[in-house]
């Protein structure tokens, strides 16, 4: 594909005009950022199994009903999405508590949680992305209740998917965000997924040893990024080459 004109570039993805009005390519990059950039590197590979990744994800979302700006993977690194207007919060699920929940509440790191909790957080690198109650956002306009309402909804079905599907690889899914963005037909809005679902956005725990296959081995110099997301990709048989999953992953209807 030739090159387009860029549209934005964030810390691990760029996005440039699509090939048709109301679409975007998105561009997978092998930067990897921690702690609002303080910490970062370039990892060899990473946007290439960040791209796989996401299509399986959003393919399986789209499987099950729910609605995405994924529209199809265009090589190992590109992928074409719808243009959406992104909602400016980081909608945050947990199922255990670990990461900011685990040392603001004292909790030791998997305790697991009396039901997913959703939050949100304000997408402000510069404010550090802070949490906020969802009176702030209404009150600022983010969202609307109906919104936010939609926005609980379609963050309970991910979880819902995702859990199922990792647990059928030996793998815990002890956190994700995701963002959201506002598709626009004429008067009509919907919300769908936006952005990405990989390792970048989850916390993935082994569920047999607790090896940590997210971003958090990143974070905390816990060994290879590559390595981490490679086991991942290879126990949902997404790479080409690698071997099929022991545990054929089910979807959560």
């Amino acid at each position: 594909m030739a090159r387009r004109k860029k549209i934005y570039e964030g810390k691990a993805k760029t996005l440039y005009e699509g090939p048709e009005p109301g679409t975007l390519v998105q561009y997978f990059k092998d930067d990897a950022t921690a702690f609002n950039a303080e910490k970062r590197d370039v990892i060899e590979g990473k946007g290439v199994l960040n791209n796989r990744l996401s299509e399986y994800f959003m393919t399986g979302l789209a499987q099950i009903g729910v609605p995405t700006h994924f529209l199809k993977r265009l090589n190992m690194r590109e992928q074409l999405i719808r243009a959406v207007e992104i909602i400016p919060l980081e909608v945050i699920v947990r199922n255990y508590a670990a990461g900011s929940m685990a040392k603001r509440l004292g909790l030791d790191e998997g305790t697991v949680l009396p039901r997913p909790i959703v939050e949100f957080s304000y997408k402000n690198d510069d404010l550090g992305d802070p949490l906020v109650p969802e009176e702030y956002i209404i009150a600022f306009g983010w969202a609307s209740q109906q919104d936010l309402d939609d926005m609980v909804a379609l963050a309970l079905r991910v979880n819902d998917f995702m859990s199922g599907v990792m647990y059928g690889v030996g793998i815990k899914l002890i956190d994700f965000k995701i963002e959201i963005g506002r598709l626009y037909d004429g008067d009509f809005q919907r919300l769908v997924v936006a952005d990405e679902i990989s390792p970048d956005s989850c916390r993935l725990w082994d569920i047999e040893t607790g090896e940590k296959l997210d971003k958090d081995v990143f974070r905390r110099d816990l060994g290879s990024l590559t390595d981490a997301y490679t086991e991942v990709a290879t126990r949902l048989g997404v790479m080409p080459q690698n071997v099929t999953p022991v545990t054929k992953p089910t979807l959560i209807n």
